[in-house]
């Protein structure tokens, strides 16, 4: 069992993911002594609070190999003289043949200086997520001759090629994925089942506390519109722009609020359609909020929005975190049966699930849901049960150090 491990990640710390970071500060707490790696610098200007708790110190890699020349020279100057260096120098090539992009060649550079600048003492390497910080964790790890490890989860499996994948997880000693369907994928492309384990993300319960679920009573009338909410980036595979339209198809009779959260490319685009359709006295875009504002928006909330799609490039969510933190607060869901979410919503029982792209589908749903206060609260106790049984963090935690080759022991909870 390694005692120390490097841990390579896309960006240090994200809002976004908040699975990473509960992830790396339960891996302290069971004893495990981490160095962060990051391949870009934050860019949230906001922590969360389990940010301030992680002791790991942090080293960021060149964002972009011309803003640090020197260091990514010093770095090849170094790394050509460890014993793999020939060997991964062999498989890059290999893989910029395949990949003649700028992004390949980054990195290279990134892993050239990671493998340099390697503390000597830490013992493995483990890559959030297996795409572009995967090829940096596996160039490095092999310059070194260290056993290194992935996490695979949405974009990072489904747009990546096949080839890239297969070798990864080949040379890899496992990589842990968090939806039966993304597990099964990335099986469909290893040599061995073996060298995938399906692990789901879990909630650290003592952050996101079950209350009692209680419902409103409210049904949408003027004086009580129902409380909408949804939190994720506005980018293609959140299906906002599906939920804006859904919106404005709700009967006039039925008065309703919603509250996004989160950052994202496409948050002026889903502005201009708000007001476009007249919605805008309606909706409140609040940003990428830490996670405290985050949680008492779901105490406060009705029901809890996001309707995922596959993206044009094929991207989509495996199975996103903050519908298991909304269903931990007892809060109904509404989505889409994309990827991993059937695994945790089964439709009609804790929650409702429509098909993507169909707002017509989606607002009889909120629609159903915003009239039924009892309804709300059957789903709502339904799917904090599910939570509290099948995704606590303890348990993630424990396979996860079973796979670092450590028998299970005892998290706090």
């Amino acid at each position: 069992m390694p005692r120390k491990i490097g841990v390579v990640l896309k960006g240090y710390p994200r809002l976004s993911e908040t699975f990473i970071a509960q992830e790396l500060l339960a891996l302290e707490r069971a004893g495990l002594t981490l160095n962060l790696i990051s391949l870009r610098h934050p860019t949230d200007k906001k922590r969360h609070p389990v940010h301030e708790e992680i002791k790991a110190p942090v080293n960021y890699l060149p964002e972009y190999l011309h803003q640090e020349p020197l260091r990514v020279l010093r770095g090849w100057w170094r790394a050509r003289k460890l014993p793999g260096y020939k060997r991964v120098r062999r498989i890059w090539l290999q893989d910029l043949k395949r990949d003649l992009t700028r992004n390949r060649v980054r990195r290279f550079g990134q892993a050239l200086v990671l493998a340099a600048e390697l503390e000597s003492d830490i013992e493995w390497l483990y890559g959030h997520f297996i795409h572009t910080p995967g090829s940096v964790t596996r160039y490095a790890a092999q310059m070194h001759g260290l056993p290194f490890s992935f996490s695979a989860h949405a974009k990072d499996i489904w747009t990546s090629p096949d080839w890239e994948l297969n070798e990864k997880l080949n040379d890899a000693r496992w990589t842990a994925t968090c939806t039966a369907g993304g597990a099964n994928h990335l099986k469909s492309l290893a040599d061995s089942d073996d060298a995938v384990a399906l692990i789901y993300h879990g909630l650290d319960l003592s952050r996101f506390d079950p209350t009692p679920v209680e419902s409103s009573g409210r049904t949408g009338g003027k004086d009580a519109p129902i409380e909408l909410v949804t939190v994720g980036r506005a980018v293609e595979k959140k299906g906002l722009d599906t939920l804006i339209e859904a919106l404005s198809k709700l009967p006039l009779d039925l008065h309703w609020r919603w509250t996004h959260i989160g950052g994202g490319p496409l948050l002026s685009k889903l502005k201009t359609q708000v007001e476009t359709l007249n919605l805008q006295e309606k909706v409140a875009f609040r940003g990428a909020l830490p996670q405290v504002e985050v949680l008492e928006t779901y105490r406060r909330s009705d029901l809890f929005v996001l309707p995922c799609r596959i993206a044009a490039d094929g991207d989509r969510d495996g199975l996103p975190n903050v519908i298991v933190e909304a269903e931990s607060q007892g809060l109904p869901c509404i989505s889409t049966p994309i990827s991993g979410i059937p695994e945790l919503i089964d439709d009609g029982v804790n929650g409702l699930l429509v098909p993507p792209d169909d707002p017509g589908a989606l607002a009889g749903a909120i629609e159903q849901l915003s009239r039924d206060p009892q309804l709300r609260h059957q789903f709502g106790r339904a799917g904090q049960e599910r939570v509290e049984r099948d995704f606590n963090a303890a348990n993630e935690i424990k396979a996860l150090l079973a796979l670092f080759g450590e028998a299970p022991v005892t998290i706090p909870s």
